[in-house]
């Protein structure tokens, strides 16, 4: 603490020290949040992306949306909107007039300023598994309830990987710590363990003012400092199909007030809690993230705001949720080019319903993924350790996932397609003529180590060598990286005085009794 009192701020720091701790576990690629150079996949025709705007602002005026907190409807009501109860009607124009409002791109920056992302424009970045109940590993080898122990070793794997850029939810939910006290242990051993952008849930006013208190007190900032840039985000579920509950809404309104970061993401089963067919579970999507976006442009224009996207569809014949289908890849595209249309930046998923890390999770994840990839997203959550439909976080998942995201992070490289004369290599070309080979020329041994992708995971021996060295599955040599890492993790650097303060704030707020359980 300084003199009048003050947490001191932690003196920067590269954000490469990060990568260099813990090296005897893998080499990884640096960080360095990537850029998408592809153009996005747009299955849409012009008239298809009118069609889906014109619905959903159908759905805005004809039918409407319930909103079940009190001052959203007094908000709402303000405006000039039609109140009948709890469901509010909106008119396109007063929609689009607010949407205007919102910034196409803006910065986060978290306690250390070296891990400051952006979000908009071309940028894409990945974040940890948030929020299943339940975990995985295959020292278990079984599906458990989540622990706080467990909780900190996701949040020690977040911080690791220079993949991830920001630290989502509760990687897993501690089930072992009270529901009133839970946020209080898993944000400080958020801001102890990570220094990148932070999540705070939108769950009833305490979670949420405790935790921007505490991102406050882990800054060492102002409440002025904390209010003139966002340093956290939220993000928000609507109720689907056509509904916005009480502690959510609230929450958002409690973030965007003090400057700070919101994502509304409908999440909407084709099938079951939206149409069967995608074009209309885009427009209900859609529809539900805009009359949220819409309310707090007008509370707070040009308050940081993130159209997301949960479109899926579910299994006709068991009703259970599915991920990674090619339904699920069309409607994150097709919510790509409304986010667009609207200038809004872009939230989607990485996810998969399968039950293990097993080739079926890869694939789908995968398919997630580069979804979000052809889609132009910003910002990707449950990018490592999703299984299950998102009830269940595993480390091996988590780790194998970081595999896919780094090999993305390279694919995005711009060095791979570069066409200067030395990538043409004429010169190599005539040098080796028709029966050599490239392997021992100069143009070859001045690039060959950071010419290609090099994997931590993947085995790339023929069967024999694989064999020889064990017959060791990729989910084993996963669980042997996860372990490796958490043997050798080193907390990010804080002052003393911070760390302090923090411990003192969780102790005053579990005095008063943490937060109410019901909302």
């Amino acid at each position: 603490m300084d003199q009048a009192g003050k947490p001191r701020r932690r003196s920067g720091g590269r954000a490469g020290n990060a990568a260099r701790r813990g090296q005897a576990a893998i080499d990884q690629m640096p960080w360095k949040p990537p850029v998408n150079i592809d153009r996005p996949t747009e299955p849409l025709p012009t008239e298809g992306v009118q069609a889906i705007h014109d619905g959903a602002m159908r759905i805005l005026e004809e039918i409407g949306i319930e909103f079940l907190n009190d001052e959203a409807i007094a908000l709402f009501r303000q405006a000039g909107c039609t109140v009948n109860g709890s469901n509010v009607r909106m008119g396109r124009e007063w929609v689009m007039e607010m949407l205007g409002h919102a910034p196409a791109q803006f910065d986060i920056t978290p306690r250390n300023p070296d891990r400051k992302i952006t979000i908009g424009g071309k940028h894409i970045l990945f974040g940890n598994v948030s929020s299943p109940p339940n975990y995985f590993d295959l020292e278990i080898g079984k599906k458990v309830s989540g622990s706080r122990a467990q909780c900190a070793d996701l949040l020690r794997l977040t911080q690791y990987f220079n993949c991830i850029h920001f630290a989502g939810g509760y990687p897993v939910e501690p089930v072992d710590v009270h529901p009133s006290v839970r946020h209080l242990d898993v944000v400080y051993d958020k801001m102890v363990l990570t220094d990148k952008v932070p999540h705070a849930y939108s769950l009833g006013k305490e979670r949420v003012e405790d935790v921007m208190e505490m991102i406050k007190i882990a800054g060492g900032l102002t409440e002025e400092e904390f209010t003139a840039a966002p340093h956290m985000y939220t993000n928000i579920n609507s109720t689907s199909p056509l509904k916005h509950d009480v502690p959510m809404i609230d929450g958002c309104l409690r973030c965007i007030r003090r400057g700070q970061a919101v994502i509304v993401t409908p999440f909407t089963l084709a099938g079951a809690m939206a149409p069967v067919t995608m074009a209309g579970a885009v427009s209900l999507s859609i529809a539900e993230a805009l009359s949220a976006i819409a309310l707090f442009q007008y509370v707070r224009p040009g308050a940081p705001c993130v159209i997301g996207t949960f479109t899926s569809n579910v299994d006709m014949k068991s009703g259970a949720p599915a991920f990674g289908t090619p339904e699920y890849m069309r409607a994150t595209q097709m919510t790509g080019q409304m986010a667009r249309f609207y200038g809004l930046p872009m939230r989607a998923s990485g996810s998969c319903a399968a039950n293990v890390p097993d080739g079926q999770a890869m694939w789908e994840t995968s398919n997630a993924l580069w979804s979000a990839v052809q889609s132009g997203t910003n910002i990707v959550y449950h990018a490592a350790g999703w299984l299950e439909g998102g009830l269940v976080a595993s480390p091996e998942k988590f780790i194998m996932d970081c595999e896919v995201l780094q090999m993305i992070q390279r694919y995005m490289d711009p060095a791979i397609t570069a066409t200067g004369p030395d990538d043409i290599a004429i010169d190599a070309i005539k040098e080796v003529g028709p029966n050599g080979h490239f392997f021992g020329i100069t143009h070859t041994q001045d690039r060959y180590e950071a010419a290609f992708y090099q994997p931590f995971l993947s085995d790339w021996r023929n069967f024999e060598a694989w064999e020889a060295a064990g017959s060791v599955w990729t989910a084993e040599r996963a669980h042997r990286i996860f372990k490796e890492i958490i043997g050798s993790f080193e907390e990010p650097p804080m002052d003393d005085g911070i760390k302090e303060a923090l411990g003192d704030f969780v102790a005053r707020r579990k005095a008063e009794g943490g937060a109410p359980t019901d909302f």
